[in-house]
C-alpha cells in the first residue's frame, strides 16, 4: 500500500489496540485517509497531508471547534485524544488524526426530498451560528481565498472525500477577496486556456468543449463586466468546504459533517449559496429551484441572515463562478483531469445562472 501510515507508533500512541486491517478510502487533495480496524473498534485514519492545511496547531484548532459544536449538538466526529493529552500526532514530519468510524453515505440534492432540503439548510446555519458561540471574536480578518481541491467521491468516513465543484474562483490568480475576480484578469486567463485548448493534441471532445466554454463565457463577460461585486458583507466562522461529499447521511438524517480543514472566516452566506450550487445543480447545468427555496429559508431562519444578505452572497458567487476556470486549469495546467466529469454542467450552470440570475435570487432570498 502507498503512503503506508506508521500503524505501529500511532496506534500506541492513540492506545487503540493492534491493527487488523488498513484500507485506503477515496483520496483527495488535502488529505489521505484510511478506514482502520484494530482490536478496539473501527477508526477512520486522516493523514492531513497538503502543506496548505497540515500545520498541527491550525488541525488542534479544527480539532477543539468539532468537540465543541458536537457539544452543542451539531452532527460532527471529532477525533480521539492521544495518550499525550494531544489530538494531532506527529510521527515522522508527518500530521495524523485518528476519528470514529462513522457508517453513512452521501447525499446529492438529486436525492433529497424538499423537506430534506430545508433540513440541510437550517444544519448549515445551525453550524454557523454555532461557530459563532464556539470561535473567538478576535482577529476575524476574512482569509485570502486558497485554491480550491479534489473532485472525487470519498467514502463512508470521516474525512475521506474530496473536494466536489465548490466553485470558488479561489483558483483564479490576482483575485482581491474584497471585490471578487477583475475581468481584465480574466479574459487574460481565458487567452491563456484558448492557447492552450488549441496546442492540445490528440484534439478530443473535451477541448471542443472547453473552446466552446471559453469563447462563450467571453462572450458573457464582456456584456456583463461592470457588474463585478461592491466589497463584500459580513464575515463569520464557516466550514469552508461544505458539500456533498463531506456530509454523511445515516437514516435519511446528516449524521456528521467531516473534513473542517478550510474552517476560517469567510463571508457566511456565500458559503450557503455555494453549498446550495453544488447540491442542487441538475447534470443539465440548472438549478432545482424548488429545493434551493427549501433550503435557502431555512438556513436563513437558523443563521439570522436577511434577504439582502443572501441577494448580495447570490451576486458575488454568480460572479465567481463567471470568471472561475479552475477545472480547465487542472486539465491544461496540471495534466489533472479527475474533475472533467463536473466540467460539463458546472460550465453550462454559468450561462443558465445568466440568463435566470433574477430568478436564482429570489430562490435565495424571496
Amino acid at each position: 500500500m502507498s503512503h503506508a501510515p506508521p500503524l505501529g507508533a500511532l496506534l500506541r500512541q492513540y492506545a487503540a489496540g493492534s491493527a487488523l486491517t488498513c484500507d485506503p478510502v477515496e483520496q483527495g487533495l488535502l488529505n489521505r485517509g484510511y478506514r482502520l480496524r484494530t482490536t478496539r473498534g473501527r477508526y477512520f485514519l486522516k493523514h492531513h497531508f497538503d502543506p496548505e492545511t497540515a500545520d498541527p496547531a491550525a488541525i488542534a484548532r479544527q480539532h477543539r471547534a468539532t468537540q465543541r459544536l458536537a457539544d452543542l449538538g451539531v452532527p460532527v466526529a471529532p477525533p480521539l485524544t492521544g495518550t499525550d493529552g494531544r489530538t494531532v500526532a506527529v510521527i515522522g514530519g508527518h500530521a495524523y488524526a485518528l476519528h470514529p468510524w462513522i457508517d453513512g453515505r452521501h447525499r446529492h440534492g438529486g436525492q433529497l426530498t424538499t423537506q430534506q432540503c430545508g433540513r440541510l439548510g437550517a444544519l448549515l446555519g445551525v453550524v454557523h451560528a454555532s461557530l459563532e458561540r464556539v470561535m473567538p471574536t478576535q482577529g476575524r480578518t476574512p482569509a485570502r481565498p486558497t485554491d480550491v481541491t479534489g473532485a472525487t467521491e470519498g467514502s463512508a468516513g470521516t474525512g475521506g472525500s474530496a473536494r466536489a465543484d465548490a466553485g470558488g474562483s479561489a483558483a483564479t490568480e490576482g483575485i482581491d477577496p474584497a471585490r471578487g475576480a477583475d475581468p481584465a484578469d480574466t479574459f487574460a486567463l481565458i487567452d491563456r486556456l484558448l492557447a492552450q485548448v488549441r496546442r492540445h493534441r490528440p484534439y478530443d471532445a473535451f477541448d471542443e468543449l472547453a473552446r466552446h466554454r471559453l469563447l462563450e463565457r467571453r462572450a458573457l463577460l464582456e456584456r456583463h463586466a461592470d457588474r463585478r461585486p461592491p466589497q463584500g458583507g459580513s464575515v463569520g466562522w464557516v466550514h469552508g468546504d461544505f458539500h456533498p461529499f463531506n456530509l454523511l447521511y445515516r437514516d435519511g438524517e446528516p449524521a456528521a459533517i467531516v473534513d473542517w480543514d478550510r474552517l476560517g472566516v469567510h463571508p457566511r452566506a456565500e458559503e450557503a449559496v455555494r453549498a446550495a450550487v453544488i447540491f442542487f445543480v441538475r447534470p443539465v447545468g440548472a438549478l432545482d429551484l424548488a429545493k434551493v427555496r427549501a433550503y435557502a429559508r431555512a438556513y436563513r431562519r437558523t443563521a439570522g441572515a436577511g434577504p439582502a444578505e443572501l441577494a448580495a452572497a447570490v451576486h458575488r458567487v454568480w460572479w465567481e463562478r463567471l470568471n472561475d476556470f479552475w477545472m480547465l486549469r487542472w486539465h491544461y495546467e496540471r495534466g489533472d483531469t479527475r474533475a472533467d466529469p463536473q466540467f460539463p454542467a458546472a460550465s453550462a450552470l454559468a450561462v443558465w445562472w445568466t440568463r435566470e440570475y433574477d430568478t436564482v435570487c429570489e430562490a435565495f432570498a424571496g
